[in-house]
């Protein structure tokens, strides 16, 4: 009897330990694990692997590559929830001014507007779901990367930072 009593108060203890962990990473916003199964079950296009190199470190993802209008119309649109270290990357096969919305969207996202380089141009950060609000690169990129709400800020991700993708020279 005393076993058993013993037993569960262990078990008890050890889940209490693991939320009390938790718990504490998310108090003190701790980097995030990116120990996470590489293919998103949600992906609808092809999926290719992008790094951002930031001050922080190399932060490796997962990217659906949206390179058609077909696919850029589309996005995120309807994703109701998508892995935390995967993203989407619009090529728009031209360098120009772009404009996005998140029509459709249930997804808060963080847009990464990229020049032809694949330096970061811009960041747009905990966008607003289902808001037909334009986002603005505010200058002429090639390319958008979305990423889950929070997550540029998490890497550090800033303006002037390193993407590394077949998009984009091999300088980076």
């Amino acid at each position: 009897m005393y076993r058993s009593i013993y037993l569960n108060v262990m078990l008890n203890f050890k889940y209490i330990f693991l939320a009390l962990f938790v718990a504490i990473l998310l108090v003190f916003k701790m980097p995030v694990s990116f120990a996470q199964p590489k293919a998103d079950p949600n992906a609808e296009f092809p999926v290719e692997d992008l790094t951002l190199v930031t001050k922080s470190g190399s932060f490796q993802f997962t990217v659906e590559v949206a390179d058609d209008a077909n696919e850029r119309s589309k996005g995120l649109m309807f994703r109701e929830e998508m892995l935390l270290t995967h993203g989407m990357i619009f090529d728009f096969g031209e360098t120009a001014p772009v404009a996005m919305w998140m029509k459709n969207t249930p997804l808060s996202l963080d847009m990464v507007f990229i020049k032809p380089d694949g330096l970061v141009a811009h960041i747009a950060t905990n966008t607003t779901p289902f808001s037909q609000a334009i986002v603005s690169s505010r200058e002429p990129v090639s390319h958008v990367l979305e990423l889950n709400a929070g997550m540029a800020n998490q890497i550090g991700l800033k303006v002037g930072d390193n993407v590394v993708h077949p998009f984009f020279a091999t300088a980076n």
